[in-house]
């Protein structure tokens, strides 16, 4: 079984490889090289998940590197929770990889986007895979760097690029915290190992305030990459990349990675004195935030892309508020649920050519695959029974009505919020008549309405595992601690209903029945509604208070370096090099004129001397004879 993990993880580096050399020459044989990896890694999660599911597990590690006392070891851990994560990625990815084909049909250099795509699932298949956090980090970066060449796909396109750099440099700041978070947990226990981690917490003898900042160290890299408050700006940008890029990064990588860390150091957050509160608060800070938001936006994927960072702070509460069993289980559902909503939105833009939902109405008829497993989805995020959002969005209610009732109501108004919101996406997309006559939509190919069918089933299903009709199957496979007794609470299970049901009838009365209700309340609450639409300006706020002023302090930090430092280093060059050039002149004019001049005199006089010293006798009285005349003249003066 150990083969068959490390085979789940190197296929899709083997796909990358050929496509990245040989794309351009294999074109749809490299795509299709690429899906084949995907399968195999899929079918290698199976053989694992049959392994953990007969009570067997993994644990392999080895010596990566020493420095001076310290060892560091990477291995792998194959466990329940990673299980389940490895059948969400390679299921996910291998849908969308299919998808893809007809999406990108006839993209220039399509190859690029599979080798990315391979890359991203290698890397989050490493990350789930790791033993420790230092391993983790290294695949966390990796997720990092695929997401920005995902996003930053379309690259001749400015605002794709920028919403590249926005990405990568957004989640720099939380990665920041997640090393600090390393570096305190490994300089306070003496190991990166998660099993090792939670056996000396486990033991105790440790300061819980220590613990509690190693913990919140961690989680501000999961609010990078998982797009909570403060730093979830990045996401609804990233809706820049492909739509099938978009469904993964949504879905079963990137964001699903900040959720899966603070699952997988659970330990951590459970021994410290605010870490799950924390975690709560920032949950539901971002659910309401996004959920909000959300309402008004009219952008497909700006409208799903705040429904991911909300969703995904419900998560960070059920974590928070000690359901660890809820967090991963609507993770998994979610998956499935989320990446469907973007590959039918995909769907619509690709045969539409348009993303304002305000554009479109009655595409029902005319794609009715897409619009039919659309619905599917909306009921599931919705939380209507017996989809699988309900299964999972009750056990976090449940969680939260158990620990803290203000937090099970405020995470009861984003399930409502939820509902609402969806399906005045679908009602606004699928129903009515066509409000732009110059589109011509049309189902989409087989390639692209398979996997959405897949994913409808999934949507549809999926949840039951976690049901009393499987005896809450998934509570007994993955928890934090066992739970012998699982109770079902109806009143939080019929609120859950009623609150669902309750945003669809409002969606429905707003935008089908009573189409000018949310133009009324638009007008009469327009600094509300002008909040919301403009994303409580959060934008605006960080390019006014740390953009810019950054940018500035940048450009004073180039004029002080180009004309201080550097212009004293130049002016020192300058002023020696005059000094240079002025000790050249002394020295080639004075100091050696001098020189010269004396050689010359002694040259001259010698000259003179030898002419004297002629041998002929005339020469010498004549000599004399001046010379006495000279003696007269002298004496006489």
């Amino acid at each position: 079984m150990v083969n068959a993990a490390y085979s789940l993880a190197l296929l899709p580096v083997v796909g990358f490889i050929v496509n990245i050399f040989f794309g351009s020459k294999l074109k749809l044989k490299g795509a299709l090289f690429s899906i084949a990896c995907i399968a195999g890694s899929f079918l290698c999660a199976c053989l694992l998940l049959r392994h953990v599911i007969a009570g067997n597990s993994i644990e392999q590690s080895a010596t990566w590197f020493t420095c001076g006392k310290y060892s560091f070891s990477a291995g792998l851990v194959i466990d329940q929770l990673t299980a389940i994560m490895l059948i969400v990625v390679t299921l996910v990815s291998l849908l969308v990889q299919i998808y893809s084909i007809g999406y990108l049909h006839g993209e220039k250099n399509s190859t690029r986007f599979f080798a990315f795509i391979s890359l991203f699932t290698f890397s989050m298949l490493g990350l789930v895979l790791a033993d420790n956090l230092i391993l983790v980090y290294v695949f966390w970066e990796l997720v990092g760097l695929c997401s920005y060449l995902l996003i930053s796909y379309w690259y001749n396109k400015p605002s794709a690029a920028l919403a590249g750099k926005k990405a990568f440099i957004t989640n720099r700041i939380g990665d920041a915290g997640f090393f600090l978070g390393i570096a305190t947990l490994f300089y306070y226990l003496g190991t990166a190992n998660f099993r090792e981690i939670a056996e000396k917490l486990h033991h105790g003898g440790f300061d819980p305030h220590i613990i509690t900042i190693a913990g919140i160290l961690l989680f501000c890299g999961a609010i990078g990459k998982s797009a909570q408050f403060p730093l979830h700006v990045w996401l609804p940008d990233a809706m820049e990349g492909p739509t099938p890029a978009s469904a993964l990064i949504h879905a079963a990588t990137m964001v699903a990675a900040g959720v899966y860390l603070t699952v997988r150091s659970y330990s951590v957050f459970s021994a410290g004195n605010f870490s799950l509160q924390f975690v709560s608060y920032i949950g539901i800070i971002t659910s309401l935030l996004a959920a909000s938001i959300a309402l008004v936006q009219n952008d497909i994927k700006k409208i799903l892309a705040y429904s991911t960072i909300s969703q995904l702070g419900l998560m960070m509460v059920a974590l928070g508020v000690g359901g660890y069993t809820a967090g991963v289980f609507h993770l998994m559902t979610h998956a499935f649920f989320k990446a469907l909503l973007f590959l039918c939105a995909g769907a619509v833009i690709h045969n539409t050519g348009v993303q304002d939902i305000r554009q479109m109405g009655g595409l029902f008829g005319k794609m009715k695959i897409t619009a039919s497993t659309c619905f599917i989805a909306c009921l599931a995020i919705a939380g209507v029974p017996p989809f699988s959002g309900f299964w999972s969005k009750d056990e976090i209610l449940l969680a939260a009505f158990n620990h803290n009732k203000v937090l099970y109501g405020l995470s009861s108004l984003v399930a409502f919020m939820t509902a609402f919101y969806m399906f005045r996406l679908y009602i606004l997309t699928f129903t009515g008549k066509p409000r732009d006559p110059h589109l011509h939509p049309h189902e989409s190919p087989k390639v692209m309405t398979w996997p959405l069918i897949i994913l409808a089933s999934l949507s549809a299903v999926s949840g039951l595992i976690g049901s009393p009709l499987t005896n809450h199957w998934f509570s007994h496979f993955i928890y934090f601690h066992p739970e012998h007794h699982i109770e079902v609470n109806y009143l939080v299970m019929y609120s859950s209903i009623a609150v669902g049901l309750l945003g669809i009838a409002m969606a429905w009365l707003f935008y089908k029945a009573c189409p000018n209700i949310p133009k009324a309340l638009a007008e009469n609450y327009k600094p509300i509604y002008n909040l919301l639409l403009n994303k409580y300006y959060i934008d605006e706020i960080y390019d006014t208070v740390i953009v810019r002023p950054f940018l500035a302090l940048t450009r004073f930090s180039f004029s002080f370096d180009s004309k201080i430092i550097d212009g004293s280093v130049n002016g020192t060059a300058t002023v020696t090099i005059w000094i240079s050039t002025i000790k050249a002149w002394i020295d080639k004019y004075i100091v050696d004129g001098l020189v010269n001049l004396t050689a010359s005199m002694v040259g001259a006089i010698g000259i003179v001397l030898r002419r004297l010293q002629s041998g002929f006798i005339q020469n010498y009285i004549l000599l004399i004879f001046t010379s006495v005349i000279i003696i007269v003249l002298l004496k006489l003066i």
